[in-house]
């Protein structure tokens, strides 16, 4: 799985056909127009099948920007209803989840991973024992573990998108090496996220996603949001996903890879299914946004306390260019102003959402197409959206 924000980061759009932007204005940001001009050129130059932009306070969407389509064989439009893949978003639930065990006294950040999970003793670490990565050091990408999941993956048709099995990652366990000394610098790894899912499993007997609906989604009345397969109630508003490849000849086509795809082992680090309403949602919990609901603002303390959010935006290794990692978020600086948040990428969606925890405001944005035949070039096209997007903020 790719993260666009990792980068450090880690047809022709002629032929992209376009229903017109549908949007929602109420009381619009200052810098709205311009975030709007910013994705729409993403979704034009990128070649991007459709996506949605929406600005929310206090948990409530007050401008909302929808184009394109969900389904574009079909002519299926974006409304408010569609349902994307918001990939490592997702983490932010994982880290949520692991702070909730630490409040309750059932583990310690500072925890060995080995404690929980003996066997990555097996992983060859050539800066020490592996007893010396600690939970902290995994939510924070600072543990050294690799970036993708499935590291040796050569795009065969005969390989699964994402290992499916537990036991696969065990396997591979002997045969992957630390990468940087424990804690010295950020790295970003998807399987830390899958490691912190096991410890949540290991200490609760649920499934992560049993964990996180039950834990998480049910008191927070996050409804529409699932893992893997769209149940079937939801199918009508689950988006295709696709990908821009290009031929020999460097002429480029849009390929549809369908609806639904199986995360496998990944779906704690990139699994969630929503309309970007139920991310609003979340984003509402993350603000303390209860809008003077005594009974909404007890189970939000029950979910998380409020001072242990803000322990999580707490600053723990530097990304770079005035940005750094907390527990599990990102830290982004806009002129001055610190946001919070996170950004995804998987099957074609990208996707982010950030938010200033002083104000309250906040931006989300996704699409449903990822444009391999550019590159770089799509990763700055990206960039430059989730830019103004984020200036929508200060």
């Amino acid at each position: 799985m790719r993260n666009p924000l990792s980068r450090r980061f880690g047809l022709a759009a002629c032929s992209l056909l376009l229903i017109p932007g549908a949007t929602l204005t109420a009381q619009q940001p200052a810098g709205w127009a311009s975030a709007v001009r910013a994705f729409d050129d993403l979704v034009r130059t990128d070649s991007v099948v459709g996506g949605s932009l929406a600005w929310f306070r206090d948990g409530k969407v007050l401008v909302r920007h929808d184009i394109g389509f969900a389904d574009r064989a079909a002519r299926v439009p974006i409304t408010p209803k569609s349902i994307f893949h918001y990939g490592s978003i997702t983490k932010t639930l994982t880290a949520v989840a692991i702070l909730q065990l630490r409040d309750r006294g059932l583990l310690a950040l500072d925890d060995p991973i080995t404690r929980w999970i003996p066997e990555l003793r097996q992983v060859h670490n050539p800066y020490g024992s592996m007893d010396a990565i600690t939970l902290r050091r995994l939510l924070s990408h600072s543990s050294g573990f690799q970036n993708p999941t499935w590291p040796w993956r050569k795009y065969a048709g005969w390989e699964p998108f994402e290992p499916t099995r537990w036991e696969q990652l065990l396997a591979m366990m002997p045969y992957q090496e630390i990468r940087f000394a424990p804690g010295s610098r950020y790295g970003y790894s998807n399987p830390a996220y899958v490691y912190l899912a096991r410890v949540i499993e290991s200490i609760t007997g649920d499934a992560w996603q049993s964990y996180v609906y039950k834990n998480i989604w049910g008191p927070l009345a996050i409804r529409e949001s699932y893992f893997n397969l769209t149940p079937w109630h939801l199918a009508p508003y689950r988006s295709s996903n696709y990908t821009v490849v290009s031929d020999s000849s460097r002429r480029e086509q849009v390929v549809d890879n369908g609806r639904d795809f199986n995360p496998g082992v990944t779906i704690p680090n990139g699994g969630w299914n929503a309309p970007l309403g139920d991310v609003i949602l979340w984003a509402r919990f993350l603000t303390g946004a209860a809008g003077g609901d005594a009974e909404r603002a007890r189970l939000d303390e029950v979910v998380l306390k409020r001072s242990t959010l803000e322990e999580m935006w707490r600053p723990v290794v530097s990304v770079g260019e005035g940005e750094s990692m907390g527990l599990g978020f990102f830290l982004a600086d806009a002129g001055g102003t610190r946001l919070v948040g996170h950004t995804g990428e998987q099957a074609g969606f990208r996707s982010f959402l950030f938010f200033n925890p002083v104000t309250r405001a906040g931006i989300a944005g996704v699409v449903n197409t990822t444009n391999d035949a550019r590159g770089d070039e799509s990763g700055l096209a990206f960039l430059a959206a989730l830019k103004a997007a984020q200036q929508t903020l200060r």
